[in-house]
């Protein structure tokens, strides 16, 4: 199901690198919430994505926002992959895949693979409600983080 702006965000708790269950709900009336969906950790274009915020957390931060990403990944990978990379926020594994469809977010099919995460971008508010959904169809591609960062002004 296609998620549009000024839908509810769909409520999650998922593991982080470290084995800690992050819930949406605890973010919700304190801070924006930026999910970042990538198909697959130690990818080209996911490590080049995720570094990317990583070197522009500042700014997320300083538009009292937190930045969440979500792979399929387990979360032992995801924390291999967060250390390796010196990522500086929370990497949430979805390997039941739930949250990634929830959101419309999931490959069927990606190179023969079940279930991978689509790479996305969504803004939930401090009401919990979608200011920003970009669902991409071509992995190469990333988000457009200048419409990201406009939709946490």
């Amino acid at each position: 199901m296609a998620l549009s702006v000024g839908d509810k965000a769909p409520v999650f708790t998922l593991k982080n690198s470290d084995g800690e269950d992050i819930r949406l709900e605890d973010f919700i009336g304190k801070k924006h919430v930026v999910l970042l969906f990538f198909p697959l950790a130690f990818s080209s274009v996911c490590t080049d994505e995720l570094c990317h915020v990583r070197d522009n957390i500042k700014k997320y931060e300083s538009l009292n926002a937190e930045v969440l990403g979500i792979s399929v990944d387990s979360f032992f990978a995801l924390k291999a992959f967060k250390k390796e990379q010196d990522l500086n926020f929370h990497l949430l594994s979805d390997f039941n895949k739930e949250v990634s469809k929830s959101y419309g977010a999931l490959y069927d099919d990606f190179y023969g693979m079940v279930g991978v995460s689509k790479r996305s971008a969504f803004v939930i508010d401090k009401n919990g409600l979608i200011s920003y959904a970009e669902v991409l169809e071509k992995a190469s591609e990333v988000p457009d983080f200048d419409k990201v960062q406009a939709a946490l002004s």
